[in-house]
């Protein structure tokens, strides 16, 4: 999703996708490895000469890379580059995480897919809303839930946005979009709601549950979701050229800026923590391992906003799984990412 240059809300979401469809690793792709290889550098180094993209490409083979480099600047002020370790806003590929942890509460049965809201928050300020929905719904976007998780507390900023807390009375007394499970339409919204279904059956913070629950057991040392006045050290910047146009035109031409104002004082369980792509490689071999248990398998994610972009595909064909994360613009990394789907899938 990106957004019309006429509304202050810009989306942390670009899309997310659990696909949970037959692995691809037994398929033999149409290109042999060096060429896939050669053609991804070439394809990036071309991007990155041409200012369109700033950002780490990691490919694996199984648990172990065959390609990994970095481009750009983190910082183009400072003039600090990119490297393998850079950390990246993910966007909404924090849902993952968030989806991850629900299904470890269903497996441990602390509640069940089907749950309402009223029974999991029975404090839940919108009564009929907790009534209707499940958890079931909001994992696969089809509860309805709407509202603004982007805009600002009453006076306070969107740096005052820093708890689930905050984000959830962002949204409180938003109608339903739709009647629960007739339609499946993206929504931010349902997936705070489900951090704070975590927050109450775990008694901690949606932060402190991921960090416990995927983080610490899958090795992921750079991975938190910080707040954005204290970024650690080899943080990206995101940069912008704002977008023209309606909701997923293409980005205007102007000159890169500093997307500082369009992000939240932290992000949330719908999205804006961040990562680098060697953690997000961990986490995959963590899941494929048992260390992380409930984890999707055969995720393709993105996720993306201003200044944020990037994606993760599992279990391409020949067993490959990719991940690319950018900071500038969408779409900066899935442009990257929709190449190599078709060299692997013969689809160009």
């Amino acid at each position: 999703m990106t957004v019309c240059p006429s509304s202050p809300v810009p989306s942390v979401a670009v899309a997310l996708a659990l696909a949970l469809a037959a692995p691809a690793a037994a398929q033999q792709p149409p290109i042999a490895e060096p060429q896939l290889v050669s053609r991804l550098e070439g394809l990036v180094d071309s991007l990155s000469r041409a200012d369109e993209f700033s950002g780490v490409v990691l490919l694996s083979r199984g648990v172990e890379p065959v390609f990994q480099r970095a481009w750009g600047m983190a910082d183009r002020e400072a003039r600090r580059p990119v490297d393998l370790e850079t950390r990246f806003n993910l966007g909404s590929i924090n849902k993952v995480f968030t989806a991850t942890v629900v299904r470890q509460l269903a497996a441990e049965g602390r509640l069940s897919l089907d749950d309402t809201l009223g029974r999991l928050l029975p404090d839940y300020p919108d009564r009929d809303v907790a009534a209707r929905v499940t958890v079931r719904q909001l994992l696969e976007h089809r509860a309805g839930v709407s509202g603004n998780i982007f805009g600002a507390p009453p006076g306070g900023t969107r740096g005052d946005v820093r708890r689930t807390a905050d984000f959830l009375a962002l949204i409180q007394g938003a109608p339903l979009q739709f009647e629960p499970g007739t339609r499946q339409q993206y929504s931010n919204a349902g997936y705070v709601v489900l951090g704070a279904v975590i927050e109450r059956l775990t008694g901690i913070s949606y932060y402190d549950a991921v960090r416990e629950r995927i983080f610490v057991p899958a090795g992921m040392t750079s991975t938190d979701s910080y707040a954005v006045d204290s970024l650690p050290p080899n943080t990206a910047l995101g940069y912008t050229r704002g977008f023209t146009g309606a909701p997923g035109g293409p980005p205007s031409a102007g000159p890169w800026r500093r997307n500082f104002e369009t992000l939240p004082g932290r992000g949330s369980s719908a999205g804006g923590g961040y990562s680098t792509a060697r953690d997000l490689l961990r986490f995959i071999t963590a899941s494929y391992e048992g260390r992380v248990r409930s984890a999707p398998r055969g995720i393709g994610a993105a996720g993306g906003a201003p200044g944020i972009n990037g994606t993760v595909e599992e279990e391409l064909p020949g067993g490959y799984h990719l991940v690319v994360l950018a900071n500038l613009d969408p779409p900066a990394a899935e442009r990257v990412a929709r190449a190599v789907r078709g060299w692997l899938r013969a689809e160009d």
